[in-house]
């Protein structure tokens, strides 16, 4: 199999830590969207990463998609199969999703030119940020891992996404949700984010908050 996406987007680093986690061999092709060589507006119309090539040639992007396909292929999952864990573990996905969807718009609009960003617009997207923050620290979770007694896409998804936010928007979110920001410590020692910190986060994480 072969993955393309550039090594900063968080939702690229989210398939590839999942690869990681599950052991999964998968070559990655860096390539962004604007890339001269054009494999990802070729193989996906919406022009996004990340972008995954099956074996069979077959082709599957939005990194939700592709997440539910590769915890399908091998291991013990870590997308719970049914239940109420299922549903409450797609749910931290899903606002972890959400999060880093509100910081890349943000990241946009403030590398805009200053007399053509929207105020508003940056505004609105930390207000998303904000309270997705508060929630994720308030929320009923356990202590170690947000869902049952083990490692999953729960845990996985929202700590990129915590992550993603200390590399293009960093600020002191961590002293208004010590619990949050002592689970995220415990999450962030796994192999599997060391591994595929993007190029320039090393500084924002050792940096004080």
């Amino acid at each position: 199999m072969k993955l393309y996406g550039s090594l900063t987007s968080p939702y690229v680093r989210k398939v590839r830590v999942l690869l990681k986690e599950k052991g999964i061999a998968c070559d990655l092709i860096v390539e962004g969207p604007s890339d001269p060589a054009g494999h990802v507006i070729a193989l996906n119309p919406l022009g996004k990463v990340p972008v995954l090539v099956r074996d069979d040639g077959d082709v599957l992007f939005d990194s939700p998609l592709i997440a539910e396909y590769l915890d399908s292929l091998a291991g013990e999952p870590l997308i719970p199969r049914s239940g109420e864990e299922r549903w409450h573990a797609l749910r931290w996905h899903a606002l972890a999703q959400g999060i880093l969807d509100a910081v890349v718009a943000r990241l946009m609009e403030v590398r805009r030119a200053p007399e053509k960003q929207s105020p508003e617009l940056i505004t609105r997207q930390e207000t998303k940020i904000v309270a997705a923050l508060k929630y994720a620290d308030s929320a009923k979770k356990g202590l170690a891992y947000l869902v049952g007694d083990r490692f999953s896409i729960a845990d996985l998804a929202l700590g990129v996404a915590l992550e993603y936010i200390d590399f293009r928007f960093p600020h002191d979110w961590r002293d208004r949700h010590a619990r949050l920001a002592h689970w995220l410590a415990g999450i962030s020692t796994r192999g599997s984010f060391a591994e595929t910190i993007p190029p320039g986060m090393e500084r924002s994480l050792d940096a004080p908050h």
